[in-house]
This record gives structure tokens, C-alpha cells and sequence, in this order.
């Protein structure tokens, strides 16, 4: 709390139990801030930095100046590793993938609820990327909040999709229902923040480039990749006509409208006739249907959940909707699976419920991810799973993420956790 240098060590508990130089200054507005320096801040930039936060009455957590991460996380995610190493068993069939969602980015230093914390936690996730096995990363939506003006949460999502994309990891990014900034628009009552496709723009190009991806199209979000005889579907399910009303405000609320169309349900017919030899586990960020087989989204969850049923049985038939259903959300689709062989759909990833959730349904394994954006005890929209965390800023339970081992020789799918989320969950496929 002194101004001054001091000397510290690996007795102070310092990144790798490291010698430093501390550096206590304070700014032009009075804050005190520490910079951790190898030698002298004269001669060299700090490494690691940090300031005090008057409202939590101490400092914040070291993070590191290059990286935007905070050491304490990067040693907790080691650890966290060597703990799910010996549960992974290696060779083929055996993959690897880590999981986050709802990291819910808001340009707001928030210390209880959605905020910065957001990107920090994707920057921290990305750490894994470094230091386990992983053959693919997965964000499944809801990257921003989507309540701040439209320049700004467009500046969050490049912002974040740079701090999630990896040049030596294969990435998915999947669209969630805030993606869209409606949020914003709702509470203002104004027309649409974001022109058409600004999300798909920004985001998906870059995940379309990878060498390895497969996709029919680039037009709805949808992608694929193949590990020996794993097959990883992504699918959107915001998808939402961008239609205008003649105050320039949007027909259909994408934070409140979630659906599939007969577009993307083409898509997923076409990739799923030719899948012949694999087993598949689908990606979106919303569960089409709930725990009792309802439809989970507004527009065609159960029908897309029956597809899925249809798939693993080796029908033939025609997917229709009811007259009550808008024309945008019509559904005539053939499907004839008759000539697959060998191939089932074993589970269903999904995020958006802000909690850790679990259902078999006809076979397919459903499993939801809690939030990776902080959800403090006291706020009053934090989920009753979030609350018994007791999610604090710069603890353990902060951030919440995964990594997912899929063995298909064992027939065995096991999710691990870090934070805010069950340490181990075994299912069996």
C-alpha cells in the first residue's frame, strides 16, 4: 500500500516462484496500482500488473501485460489438468475438447455480475490451448451481452473472437440469442443496433477459413469436423429472419425468438446422409427440446430433435410444419437415411440455461454447460445453480469451463469442469 520498490520472491508467492521487483505507484487519479518487474521498471517493462479496487477495499489479481491473464488462473488451470490427465486415455478414438459459453462480455467493470470479466475468462480459457491435449475448442454462444450500443458490442465481438481464435487449435463459434444486440433495442425501444448479419460478418469468416472444417454453405452458422470416427456438428439455433417493420424495428427479437429454419435444416440433412461410420455429437448454444421432450425453442426444437431420432433409426420421410407457424419458419424438408451405415448420434452440447443440466431423450445424450460469465450470489437475475456457487471476482469460481474427453473405444463421454461447474460427469454413449 506504500509507494516504493521492494524485492520479492517465491515467499510471496510470485508467478513461478520467481525473483521480482514490486513497483507500488499510484496514477493520476489517485489509484494505486503494483507492476511486478524482473529488474528495475527503469530498464524493463512490467510483466504483471494489478491496482486497487476501492470497492472490494483490495487489490485486484496480477495479470499478466501480455497476455491479458491473470497467474494465479494459469496455475489453477495446470492444475486442474493434472488432475483430468490420468482420467484421458490416449490413442485413437480418444478426443479432447474444450467447452465454454455464455461468457456474456459488457463493457462494464463489473465485480458481482456481466462485464470485462467476460473477455478475461475467454483469454484465461484460451490458456488450455497451451497446455492439455485439445483437438478442438468450442464457444457455445452468447459471446456479448448485447445490451450496450451497437458500436460498442460490435467492438466486443472482435474483441473477444481475437482472444478465442487459435492458430494451432481448431475453434467453432456458435451463435447465441444475445449475440445479436437485441438486448439493447429492447431496453431502449429503438430500432434494430445492428444491420443485417453484422454477427455472421464479424465472427464466422474466420472460422469458415480453417484448413480443416467442413461446411455446405456459409450462410447459417453450420460447420463440421471429423477425429477418426468423431463427427462435430455445429447449428444455430438464432435462426432468425432480419425483417424491419417501417420504424426500422426488427420483427423477431433474437434474444427472445430462438428457431431453426428450413435453410439450415437442408444443411444438416445433407451432412448427416453422408456420415456414414461416425459418431456424432451435435453443438448449438440453446437444447431444442427440455428434460420432459418439449420444444425448447420457439420455433421447431422438437421437430429438429425428431430428425435426430429419425437419423439413428434410418428413416425415410418429410419434415412439415403446421399452418400456425409464420412462412418464415416452415419447415419442407425430405430426409431418407435409409443408406447410412454404422453411424449414431450420441450427444447434444448446449449452453444458454446458466446451469449444469443433464437428459437422455431417445438415445441422445443432452448436456447443457453452465455460464462462464460471472454470475454473483446477490444479483437478482443470478440462476439458483449460480447462487450455490457463490461466484466471487478473482476466486476459483469466477469463470466456469470444460473439457470434454470423448472415447469412443471405451463408449465413454466424461466433461470436467474448472470454477463454477461439477468436477467430473461420466456418461456412457
Amino acid at each position: 500500500m506504500t509507494v516504493g520498490e521492494y524485492q520479492v520472491g517465491a515467499d510471496e508467492d510470485t508467478p513461478n516462484g520467481k525473483n521480482y521487483t514490486l513497483t507500488v505507484y499510484k496514477d493520476d487519479k489517485g489509484i494505486l496500482h503494483q507492476a511486478l518487474s524482473p529488474e528495475s521498471t527503469k530498464k524493463l517493462a512490467p510483466e504483471y500488473e494489478r491496482r486497487f479496487n476501492p470497492d472490494l477495499g483490495h487489490y485486484r489479481a496480477f495479470r499478466n501485460v501480455k497476455t491479458g491473464r491473470r497467474y494465479l488462473v494459469e496455475q489453477y488451470l495446470r492444475d486442474f489438468y493434472q488432475d483430468v490427465e490420468p482420467h484421458i486415455r490416449k490413442g485413437d478414438n480418444s478426443v479432447t475438447l474444450s467447452v465454454i459459453t455464455d461468457t456474456h462480455f459488457k463493457n462494464k467493470n463489473s465485480m458481482d455480475y456481466y462485464g470485462w470479466n467476460g473477455l478475461q475468462h475467454v483469454k484465461e480459457f484460451s490458456y488450455l490451448d497451451q497446455i492439455a491435449p485439445v483437438a478442438l475448442k468450442v464457444h457455445l454462444g452468447d459471446w456479448i451481452d448485447g445490451s450496450d450500443a451497437g458500436l460498442i458490442s460490435e467492438s466486443e465481438l472482435t474483441k473477444i473472437r481475437n482472444a478465442f481464435r487459435s492458430k494451432t487449435v481448431p475453434y467453432i463459434i456458435v451463435k447465441g440469442n444475445h449475440d445479436e444486440n437485441d438486448k439493447f433495442d429492447e431496453m431502449h425501444d429503438l430500432s434494430a443496433s445492428f444491420p443485417e448479419k453484422e454477427f455472421d460478418n464479424i465472427m464466422w469468416p474466420g472460422m469458415y477459413n480453417q484448413a480443416r472444417i467442413h461446411y455446405i454453405s456459409r450462410q447459417h452458422g453450420v460447420c463440421y469436423y471429423d477425429f477418426g470416427d468423431l463427427r462435430v456438428i455445429a447449428i444455430n439455433t438464432s435462426d432468425v429472419p432480419y425483417i424491419l417493420d417501417a420504424h426500422g424495428k426488427k420483427r423477431y427479437d433474437t434474444k427472445l425468438v430462438l428457431g431453426v429454419r428450413e435453410d439450415q435444416i437442408e444443411e444438416i440433412i445433407e451432412i448427416l446422409t453422408h456420415s456414414s461410420n461416425k459418431k456424432i455429437i451435435f453443438l448449438s448454444h440453446a437444447n431444442p427440446i427440455n428434460r420432459k421432450g418439449g420444444n425448447a425453442l420457439k420455433f421447431n426444437g422438437r421437430s429438429l430433435h425428431e430428425l435426430l431420432v429419425a437419423f439413428n433409426q434410418r428413416e425415410k420421410g418429410k419434415m412439415h410444419s403446421s399452418h400456425d407457424v409464420p412462412p418464415e419458419f416452415r419447415l419442407s424438408n425430405d430426409f431418407d437415411f435409409t443408406k447410412v451405415k454404422d453411424a449414431r448420434i450420441v450427444a447434444y452440447f448446449c449452453g444458454h440455461r446458466h446451469r449444469e443440466d443433464q437428459f437422455r431423450i431417445n438415445g441422445i445424450q443432452y448436456i447443457i454447460f453452465n455460464c462462464s460469465a460471472l454470475m454473483g450470489p446477490n444479483h437478482s437475475l443470478t440462476t439458483k445453480y449460480n447462487k450455490t456457487w457463490n461466484r466471487q471476482i478473482d476466486t476459483a469460481t469466477e469463470a466456469a469451463g470444460y473439457l470434454v474427453n470423448v472415447d469412443l473405444v471405451k463408449h465413454r463421454l466424461q466433461v470436467f469442469g474448472y470454477g463454477a461447474s461439477s468436477r467430473r460427469r461420466i456418461f456412457f454413449i
